[in-house]
């Protein structure tokens, strides 16, 4: 699997990303959700970007720990218990990844007027 580059914009900033070109997609609405809600945080009052950040990062993790935990659900039967367990493990894997990457580009990220790298 090659490595490529992509740019994306997260909180008004282009940033540089390396990823597969199959997981890409992936990484791109990743990008794209992560950058609504932090714009959601702003427009609701959040005036620092560090603080919108980790209030978006707080209301994608609450999102999905409410999917971990309910039930899925089809209108005619429960998905889990039709669930692949190695697609399952798959997509864990992938978010994992994504996570990895988030983390990594809040580290690095340097807001306007502070020089310095965000630490968690």
């Amino acid at each position: 699997m090659s490595q490529q580059r992509i740019e994306v914009t997260l909180a008004g900033q282009k940033i540089t990303l390396a990823t597969s070109a199959e997981h890409e997609p992936l990484l791109r609405a990743a990008c794209t959700l992560v950058d609504e809600q932090i714009q959601l945080a702003i427009n609701g009052g959040n005036r620092s970007i560090e603080r919108a950040s980790m209030m978006a990062a707080l209301k994608i993790a609450g999102d999905l720990i409410k999917l971990q935990a309910a039930p899925l659900q089809t209108p005619a039967q429960s998905v889990s218990s039709n669930s692949n367990p190695e697609e399952i493990a798959r997509l864990q894997s992938e978010i994992h990844s994504l996570e990895d990457q988030v983390d990594a580009l809040m580290q690095s990220l340097s807001l306007p007027g502070s020089p310095r790298p965000i630490v968690p």
